[in-house]
């Protein structure tokens, strides 16, 4: 048993070591995360319709979720097990959310990441991440099955 848990241990520590290389041959470290997750975030307060919805559900809150974020963005770049929430959940019924949103989401990440990402491969990873989680967080709340049905494409 003891065995076992040190071989888990070493397959996480590799993987874990595995992102860090593969992110710091694209120019990402803390200090980067940091940043972006400053940057955008600014930008989204300052965005017409996505700065009222954000701030409605995060009044009184922006230091936390700051922190949330870093440690989110740092899970997913480095695997480092930062980040121990529940994006999908966390994102359901807010006040204001639509589908429509996401997109003008994703622009203004993309433009966050034109301005400030150390290189184009960085850009590229982490513009493809947040295009799956977009995509993940609007299948949840507004994931309607009948549009995908192939009976309703045809004509």
């Amino acid at each position: 048993m003891n065995s076992d848990l040190q071989g888990r241990a070493a397959h996480v520590a590799g993987i874990r070591e595995r992102a860090e290389a593969e992110m710091a041959k694209i120019g990402v470290d803390q200090a980067f995360i940091d940043r972006l997750v400053e940057t955008f975030y600014a930008r989204i307060l300052e965005h017409p319709e996505l700065g009222p919805v954000f701030d409605a559900k995060l009044a009184g809150r922006w230091p936390a979720h700051m922190e949330k974020m870093k440690s989110f963005w740092s899970a997913v770049a480095f695997h480092n097990g930062a980040y121990g929430g529940k994006p999908v959940q966390a994102h359901v019924g807010v006040a204001g959310m639509s589908p429509e949103l996401f997109p003008k989401w994703l622009a203004l990440f993309s433009d966050t990441l034109s301005d400030i990402a150390p290189t184009e491969e960085a850009k590229a990873w982490f513009m493809a991440t947040a295009e799956r989680i977009a995509r993940s967080l609007t299948l949840s709340p507004f994931y309607n099955p009948a549009l995908d049905d192939p009976a309703r494409k045809q004509g």
